[in-house]
């Protein structure tokens, strides 16, 4: 995968990020290229930057923004009101953590659809609404992206997509 500076890219669990350059950098004596990902988003209070090496960006997750065919497709993954869940809370949150770390834009959508489902019949744990919280902050700065909206209205529109 090539990524030019100023390119808008996905890293999972941050969510939308910008390369803001390259730089290149040393790991057990060899020298690699890596990439400056700033993350956006109102999420955050202060600048993130994360460095990746550009060898290892396809095995991390990092992604080009997800399309409009496929937004519209995450908006009828979040519109779905009979998911198989575990009764079992570890078994439950192990399965979300792994869909978040996958950095796929479904996965979040299901985690993201999925607490919000468990959170109408039953309370979230702390753990789960730290997940929730950040799953949904990471599906809503896509879809803003790929939409070209605030994410304020990319909430709203996840909003009406979780509605029953």
């Amino acid at each position: 995968m090539t990524v030019a500076i100023g390119a808008t890219v996905v890293y999972p669990v941050h969510g939308v990020a910008e390369v803001v350059g390259r730089e290149t950098r040393t790991f057990a004596g060899e020298t690699q290229p890596c990439l400056v990902l700033l993350i956006l988003g109102d999420h955050r209070a202060d600048d993130l930057r994360v460095l990746v090496r550009e060898d290892r960006l396809e095995q991390i997750g990092v992604r080009p923004a997800m399309s409009q065919a496929d937004a519209t497709d995450v908006l009828a993954v979040l519109a779905v009101r009979d998911p198989r869940l575990s009764p079992n809370w570890s078994r439950r949150f192990k399965n979300h953590q792994a869909k978040l770390k996958s950095g796929d834009v479904f996965e979040v959508a299901e985690v993201v659809r999925n607490l919000t489902l468990r959170q109408q019949i039953k309370s979230l744990s702390a753990a789960e609404k730290a997940m929730y919280r950040q799953a949904r902050t990471t599906l809503v700065s896509e879809l803003a992206v790929t939409w070209d909206i605030t994410t304020d209205a990319a909430s709203d529109r996840v909003d009406d997509a979780l509605q029953p």
